[in-house]
């Protein structure tokens, strides 16, 4: 089973050399500190930020230079800051070629919630629905199940919808799993998990097909 910084290295795995990637709050900005040293990527930040790089060493904070999460972080040489105008028509211009988000829930045919539980307070929807309503390739980076042991990889979505169909890949700590037109399908099984344990916890219809191999991370 995997910790945050194991899904964050996994999908790290999916990012291309000459990518321009926006990474989503929580476990998504994480994977700026697993990307291979010998490739080029741009990592854009919704609130004006792009070329941001991994999180800084304790003492090295600078309070000015933060993500949307208003995480501090570092920036690579050549970044660059801008206004929020500027940044969303890099986003609705589709000029991302990958989205990294977390969830709170997926449902079998790529719909994604992941802004808001009903009956809580939220400080607004950010820019969520902007970046899944664009991108073209969406992963989601989220935990298989909540703190009672329930699945979040559902039938269908029983929070408010972020968007529709849109999600292509999700990696949790149990699994690697493609969104097709037929349900899951399990690609990979985090180390030291079976798949029966993947398949208890996936209240989606789930496709397992051959020999599931462990990830390599």
């Amino acid at each position: 089973m995997l910790d945050k910084n194991g899904i964050a290295k996994r999908i790290a795995k999916e990012v291309k050399d000459g990518y321009y990637v926006n990474l989503g709050i929580g476990i998504p900005t994480l994977v700026a500190n697993f990307v291979r040293d010998d490739i080029s990527v741009e990592f854009q930040s919704e609130n004006g930020v792009l070329g941001m790089g991994p999180f800084p060493f304790e003492g090295d904070e600078d309070p000015d230079i933060i993500n949307a999460g208003k995480q501090t972080i570092t920036t690579l040489p050549g970044a660059s800051f801008f206004d929020s105008a500027t940044s969303f028509a890099m986003i609705r211009g589709k000029h991302v070629h990958l989205t990294i988000l977390g969830a709170m829930e997926v449902s079998e045919n790529g719909d994604i919630a992941n802004w808001k539980i009903p009956g809580k307070m939220v400080k607004g929807m950010g820019g969520a629905m902007d970046l899944v309503a664009s991108a073209e390739n969406i992963i989601v980076a989220m935990m298989h199940t909540n703190r009672e042991g329930e699945s979040k990889l559902l039938k269908r979505c029983t929070l408010p919808l972020t968007g529709v169909g849109c999600v292509k890949k999700i990696v949790t700590n149990l699994a690697v799993l493609e969104v097709t037109v037929h349900g899951f399908k399990l690609l990979e099984r985090a180390p030291g998990v079976s798949v029966e344990e993947i398949v208890k916890a996936t209240e989606g219809k789930l496709l397992v097909e051959g020999e599931i191999p462990e990830m390599m991370i």
